[in-house]
Order: C-alpha cells, then structure tokens, then sequence
C-alpha cells in the first residue's frame, strides 16, 4: 500500500491533559499543554511538529481544562501553516449536548466523545499522542510498525525507563515477536512487575501514544464505562485484541512535574542535549511573534539560552533558559533557572514593570511569565528546603517557582 495514502486515512487527536495538579502553579490557569518551554515553545508544540515533521496534517487537539491559552495559541500559530499544508490543525473543545451533559472523564472518554466529529473524514487509522510530552519521534517508522501486518488492531509506542519511574507509568510486557502479551497501569511497588524486567533489568513503559484501526477503536470505546486507556482500555483489549509495540530508542520525558519541567529546560543547554531544538529539517514549529533582536549589554553568559526580545544588562546568566520579552537588569546573576519571560514590555495592568531588577541572584528556579522581581532579591533557596510556600513563592522538590505575574518586593529572600 502506498504511505502517502495511508497518511491521507490517519486522523491525529493530540489530548489536552488533565487539571495538571502536579505542574502547580504553573497550571493554575492554564493546560499542561500550554506551559512554556525552551523559552520560545508552549509544551504542545513538540507533539503537533512531531506529526506535521512526519506529513501528517490531519490534527485534532481536545481541550476542557484551562484551555483559554491553549486555545489562543493554537488558533495563532497553526491557522496559516496548516492551510499551507492542505491539512488543518484543529480544536475541539469539551462539551455538553443533549446525548450526554459530562465532561471529559478520561482519555478514552476524551476521544469517544469527539468521534462524531470525525465521521465526515471516513478515516481508516487514529493516531492519538499526548500533548505535554518532549521527544522527536519519526511518526511514520510508528505508522509502519502498525501497518505491516494486517491483523493489529492497535499499536503502542514504548520507551525503556529505570526502575525508579515504574511507579507513574503503564508497563508493558510483550513477546519476542513484539505483540503485547500484558500491561500494568502504575504499579504501587515493583513486585507487581517484577515479570516484566528487560534482561538489563529496567522496564518498558507506554509512552501513551497510540495508533488504531479506526473501526477498532469504535468497537472498544462501545463500553462507556471504559474511560481512561491505561487504566482499562489497554489491559481490556488485551484479551480479545492483537496490540503490536513499537520501540522508540531515543529521548522522551513525560512532563508531569515541576522537577521533570525544570531538568527538561535545563538539559537543552548541555552541550549536546538530549532533546535537540537545532534540527534542520525536523523544526519545531511555535507562534512568530515578529519581535526584535535580543540586546545584551556587557553580559557574561554561559550556556544560556536567549528567546526574542530580551534586554539583557550588565548581568550574569550561567545554564539558563530565558523566554521572550525578558528584561534583566544590571548586577543579576541568574544560575540553573528557567525564566519564562513576558507577554508584554513595560508594565502589568498594576503599574508595576515586568522583568528582573538589579542585584538579584536567582538559582534553581524557575519564574513564571509576566513577574516583577525587584532590586536585591535573593531566590536561592539558602536553607535547601524541599516544599515550602509563601505570598510570593513556591518550592516543589527543591525547586523555587514563582507564580505568574508576582511582584516581589525589594530585599526579599528566601
């Protein structure tokens, strides 16, 4: 069979996430899907280029929880490009009908509930990927793996992961043929899948992404009270269908936690990241923004990673991420952070200016868009606790985050 017209018959649902609790406060009011990353990015751009660098263009992205910027993103970025690429990249929201007055209830759920939608595109495959994941997937050698023989009714891509990470995802054990012969949805220890061990002792785990035969994936969703695929949908069908894996060899992080959101920033300024932002031919694709050129003005910077638009004063920036629009000013010293920027120069709706003042040292943290941090601000967390929360900041594992839009005052430290 030809690819390119299998492509044609694959429809893509990107899902929007949960309520994102373990990302707080970054997703107070926003989606998991739409945190900013590696300063320019919002976390759903990684899974929308993944399927438009493989040609396919037919995307669906599901949202219902603080999805307002999410929304907005979207519509900004992917309009023009998909219509570019005679495809779409589309939203469909969460919604109340007469048939059924719930929300979302899970990710099974999720996509049940949008099927409707998709019947006027008579596909014959679903594709369905995660919207707050990192990794640079080739979604076609995925697409082959499910295609090549004509009995899988579904396949699962799969990542290999130590043994410390088991306990927050699905594990999967299969064949030596690659068919999935049983699956473990987030065991409490490892004794529950102590029979699933690799020879080198580690475990493979479903990177909840998927790809069905469209009448398949109807057929399992006919039980409603089915909601979520790792919970049930896979360990169900495992009974009565034949579900291929597929091993994907390279990076892939589930953003999940304001730990693992914080090391995924701060790995893109090794020298050779894991995750690689500078790939010709497979670009990740974000809003243009038509902003000027970052300034630096006498900065020592190191392994720094500057977004459009900064304003960078006589400071000092060591392993750092910085978004778009953001000022520092002199004396700063910035060290292991990820700062998100600004959606606007000046001020907020409060007078206050936005950007960092002078004489500050900020380490270990991560500050979220749209914060005033004032002149002689210490964030360094000098007394190594581990959770801790004030008016002004918050520590999750470690790891200093300041809410969105925060003025701090002058002199505060922590």
């Amino acid at each position: 069979m030809d690819n390119s017209a299998v492509k044609k018959s694959v429809i893509t649902i990107i899902l929007g996430g949960g309520k994102g609790t373990r990302l707080l406060p970054l997703t107070e009011k926003r989606s998991k899907p739409a945190v900013s990353f590696g300063g320019k990015y919002r976390l759903v751009d990684i899974p929308i280029s993944n399927a438009l660098n493989s040609d396919f263009n037919q995307i669906y992205i599901l949202t219902q929880f603080n999805s307002y910027s999410l929304n907005r993103h979207i519509s900004r970025t992917y309009g023009i490009l998909s219509g570019q690429r005679q495809g779409f990249v589309e939203i469909i929201a969460a919604e109340q009908t007469t048939s059924n007055v719930k929300w979302f209830e899970g990710t099974a759920d999720a996509v049940r509930k949008v099927l409707p939608h998709l019947e006027d595109y008579r596909s014959d495959y679903i594709m369905i990927l995660s919207g707050d994941q990192l990794y640079n997937m080739d979604l076609n050698e995925f697409m082959l793996t499910h295609i090549e023989d004509p009995d899988t009714d579904m396949t699962i891509a799969a990542n290999v992961i130590d043994p410390q990470l088991a306990h927050g995802l699905g594990i999967i054990k299969k064949d030596e043929n690659g068919w999935a012969t049983e699956f473990y949805e987030k065991p409490n220890t490892l004794e529950e899948v102590e029979s699933y061990r690799l020879p080198d002792g580690k475990f493979l785990a479903s990177m909840g992404i998927y790809f069905f035969k469209t009448s398949v994936l109807k057929e399992i969703l006919e039980d409603h009270s089915l909601t979520d695929f790792g919970k049930e949908i896979i360990p169900d069908a495992l009974k009565t269908r034949k579900i291929k894996v597929y091993n994907y060899d390279g990076y892939w992080e589930d953003i999940g936690t304001i730990r693992a959101f914080y090391e995924a920033n701060i790995m893109l300024t090794d020298d050779w990241p894991k995750f690689n932002l500078y790939l010709e031919y497979r670009p990740f694709y974000t809003r243009a923004r038509s902003l000027p050129p970052t300034k630096v003005n006498k900065a020592n910077l190191y392994k720094a990673l500057l977004s459009e638009g900064c304003i960078i004063n006589e400071s000092t920036i060591i392993r750092s991420v910085i978004g778009v629009r953001q000022v520092v000013q002199a004396g700063t010293t910035i060290e292991n952070s990820v700062i998100l920027g600004a959606d606007r120069y000046g001020t907020t709706n409060k007078g206050v200016p936005v950007g960092i003042g002078k004489n500050c040292q900020i380490r270990n943290a991560i500050v979220d868009k749209d914060c005033y941090i004032s002149d002689n601000v210490l964030l360094v967390n000098k007394d190594n606790l581990q959770d801790y929360e004030d008016e002004y900041v918050t520590i999750t594992e470690g790891v200093i985050v300041v809410p969105r839009r925060t003025v701090i005052p002058s002199g505060y430290e922590i």
